[in-house]
């Protein structure tokens, strides 16, 4: 700079010069007075040379100036990028949008989180404070707008508000944003940058927490939360208890805070179970321990007491958590329980023993009737009254035979739980069941559909379901309709290791309306037959279930009746 300015007084002293020494020359061709002339010219010299100088000091002056205002310029400039440069690595840092609104113009600029964050590219986001405003969540922008406008009206310098912003893909993020407001010299607000920060997943987790608390406040059990340590070797100091535990112990909760909960042991709590609690304590073990613990009031009460480990993100133990309930009402129940139980085995066996003997004492008497009833047969009777009395006797006679063997026949299955078991083939049952109701078969004359084909081998008890399908049938028989020609169908089928039976007739069918939950009970008649006895369908759940099956029914009023057996093969 310094050179730039000599060279140009320099250029101005020897044009200068040029022009004097011209004008000298000219003074010469029009002047005779040489004297005049040359003090002229030095008196021109002198002039040239002084401003030459005074130009020179002159620019001089003003290169330094420049120089000064230029390297506050580029000070200036430095310290501009120096804080661009920091405000980028502060914004990448925190991952926040960072949005600037000229007020007066209107103009609204965001940087690259509106991208990162929200999901907006470039030709997607307006200039416009409307366009900020458009993205707030319907249920936020009123609330946000005045709150904003009132900061605006008072003129204070930070602000700051939470509600939920649009993302590039319709979705919602919670946002955490502050604002700081930049005044003109007349106070009037002209500019303001904010900061927006995504607080989703604080969001989210707050509400967790909430629920957590609600769940804990209003939960039945009580819970109480310890600290992680112990300094004199017990169970961990309460920091927290739930209403519930106020309400078990007796406590407030002020006066357990900051004690251990061995507060509530007494003379009988039990002392191993203690340990047992303290052992898993020590090794950072979940425990459960059954006790007796103490009310402020020192009333006992049973308690079922877990101590839970709680650890935190670096996975070091933060604190216990003890979920207790009260038991005393569970264990008197099942003490209740337990002692039902055995009067009611004591009296099925005592049952059990007086059919035994039941059964046992009349087989001979009946026995010794059926033998005289068998030799009146062989004398001719003439008094048809006496004749007629003695078949109702006969008959009475059998029909008790029949039912005493029926019984024996229940107590039997109910006592045999585990039966032998045995590859049968179907076929030959239905055979051997055909046979056996022959007579009956033969009086009815009924269409007899049998499909085995699917199932050839069950592997089962053969008494029982011989005795099973030979109820069915005869049941079928007996049950037939007096409007039509009966038909019966069985067929057998296999999926996987199941093997089904489907017995259906024609015949007068149950009513199941009326009727469902007896189908299968002990003495359930459902139709004025003077042969039913009310045994048979019992006698046959029975067997199913005993055999590790199950029966269903359908059936319908003067439609017919569907069995359903289930066995495992």
């Amino acid at each position: 700079m310094k050179n730039q300015s000599n060279q140009i007084a320099l250029i101005y002293i020897i044009l200068l010069m040029f022009i004097s020494i011209i004008y000298y020359k000219s003074l010469q061709d029009y002047t005779y007075n040489s004297s005049y002339q040359s003090l002229y010219f030095i008196k021109d010299i002198l002039f040239v040379l002084f401003s030459g100088m005074l130009l020179k000091f002159i620019l001089a002056h003003n290169n330094s100036k420049s120089y000064a205002i230029y390297q506050k310029l580029k000070d200036t400039n430095q310290k501009i990028k120096e804080s661009n440069d920091k405000y980028d690595i502060v914004a990448k840092a925190t991952s926040d949008t960072i949005w600037d609104w000229k007020i007066q113009e209107d103009n609204f600029s965001w940087n690259q989180g509106i991208n990162n964050i929200f999901g907006y590219a470039e030709n997607q986001i307006g200039d416009t404070s409307n366009w900020w405003f458009d993205k707030i969540h319907p249920e936020d922008s009123i609330k946000m707008s005045i709150k904003l406008y009132s900061f605006l009206e008072q003129k204070t310098e930070k602000w700051q508000d939470e509600y939920r912003f649009k993302c590039a893909d319709n979705t919602y993020k919670y946002i955490l944003d502050k604002g700081f407001l930049l005044k003109d010299e007349n106070g009037k607000p002209t500019r303001m940058i904010g900061a927006i920060q995504d607080i989703t997943k604080q969001k989210e987790e707050e509400q967790r927490l909430k629920l957590l608390e609600t769940v804990i406040t209003q939960s039945k059990d009580s819970i109480i939360i310890t600290e992680a340590f112990s300094t004199d070797r017990t169970i961990p100091k309460i920091i927290y208890s739930n209403p519930a535990f106020s309400v078990m112990s007796g406590y407030l909760f002020n006066e357990i805070i900051g004690k251990s909960p061995t507060i509530f042991i007494g003379p009988n709590s039990d002392m191993e179970e203690y340990q047992k609690l303290l052992k898993a304590i020590n090794n950072k073990e979940e425990c459960q321990i059954e006790t007796i613990s103490y009310t402020k009031k020192n009333e006992q009460y049973l308690v079922r007491f877990s101590m839970i480990p709680v650890y935190n993100s670096e996975n070091e133990l933060s604190h216990w958590i003890s979920i207790q309930r009260d038991i005393s009402k569970e264990k008197k129940q099942e003490k209740e329980k337990e002692k039902l139980i055995i009067e009611l085995i004591q009296k099925n066996k005592d049952l059990k023993q007086f059919s035994y003997i039941t059964s046992h004492n009349l087989r001979a008497p009946l026995s010794n009737l059926t033998g005289l009833l068998n030799l009146i047969e062989d004398i001719p009777i003439e008094n048809l009254e006496l004749k007629e009395i003695l078949n109702g006797f006969n008959k009475s006679t059998h029909l008790l035979n029949e039912t005493i063997n029926d019984l024996v026949k229940v107590i039997v299955i109910k006592e045999n739980s585990s039966l032998q078991k045995e590859a049968i083939q179907l076929e030959h049952i239905f055979d051997k069941i055909i046979n056996q109701l022959s007579f009956q078969i033969e009086f009815s004359k009924p269409i007899i559909n049998i499909n085995l084909k699917k199932v050839s081998i069950l592997n089962t008890n053969k008494a029982y379901l011989e005795s099973i399908i030979l109820n069915l049938i005869s049941n079928s028989l007996k049950f037939k309709s007096e409007n039509r020609k009966l038909e019966i169908n069985i067929t057998a089928s296999k999926t996987g290791n199941t093997v089904i039976i489907i017995f259906s007739d024609n015949g007068i069918g149950i009513d199941l309306k009326r009727n469902r939950d007896k189908v299968f009970g002990l003495y359930q008649r459902f139709h004025n037959y003077p042969d039913s006895k009310g045994l048979g369908l019992y006698l046959v759940k029975s067997q199913v279930e005993t055999m590790g099956g199950t029966i269903d029914i359908e059936s319908e009023v003067n439609k017919g009746t569907t069995f359903t057996l289930t066995f495992r093969n």
